[in-house]
């Protein structure tokens, strides 16, 4: 695939970007998405993780958790349903669309400053800190997904839930949530907004 040249904006949110900073996304690359779902792991105070929780306390006490032990066992099911949804999509993305960036290894950008605005506004009502709106030149690839089309985090079949992911990657019809998945080389060419004053 050839990778074309665009310009887009950025929504950044965990480390504050700089003048010029460049970010590539290639195959190897993953992001902090992949990060979260995959890598990180939920212990209650005494190191035990969701199965030795179930464990100990369902079968030996009749499921009898402490605040602390449902928390981890909560958290540890968000993430399992969001990793298996993620996974979902990979699956269908590798498939049948093998030439749009992964959501796992990409930056997630809006195409014009107004789309960035709207998506500040989602993440400061889930109290997500917004730090930056930046200006990105990309040399690489983009895909833009309606995130209302993503497989639900719920209990439905996988069937269902890979039907879900073929609706994503046919691409933003309606445009209710629009994503800008990007990857490719990435360059910061203007800090817009710093909200870090």
């Amino acid at each position: 695939m050839i990778a074309n040249e665009f310009y887009v904006y950025h929504i950044v949110t965990r480390n504050v970007m700089s003048l010029g900073q460049i970010i590539n996304f290639d195959r190897n690359q993953h992001n902090t998405l992949y990060q979260f779902f995959f890598e990180k792991q939920q212990l209650n105070s005494k190191g035990e993780d969701f199965v030795q929780i179930l464990t100990s306390h369902y079968i030996n006490e009749g499921l009898n958790l402490n605040r602390d032990n449902a928390e981890v066992v909560m958290k540890y099911v968000d993430q399992t349903n969001r990793a298996i949804r993620e996974v979902i999509v990979e699956m269908v993305r590798l498939q049948e669309y093998p030439e749009y960036p992964s959501r796992l290894s990409c930056l997630y950008a809006a195409k014009s400053y107004e789309e960035a605005l709207k998506w500040k506004e989602i993440f400061d009502s889930y109290n997500r800190k917004v730090l930056q709106i930046v200006k990105l030149r990309v040399i690489g690839n983009s895909f833009v997904g309606d995130g209302n089309l993503l497989p639900k985090e719920d209990g439905s079949p996988f069937s269902k839930k890979i039907e879900q992911a073929r609706e994503y990657w046919k691409g933003n019809v309606k445009n209710e949530l629009p994503e800008l998945l990007i990857n490719g080389k990435i360059e910061v060419v203007e800090i817009i907004d710093d909200f870090t004053a």
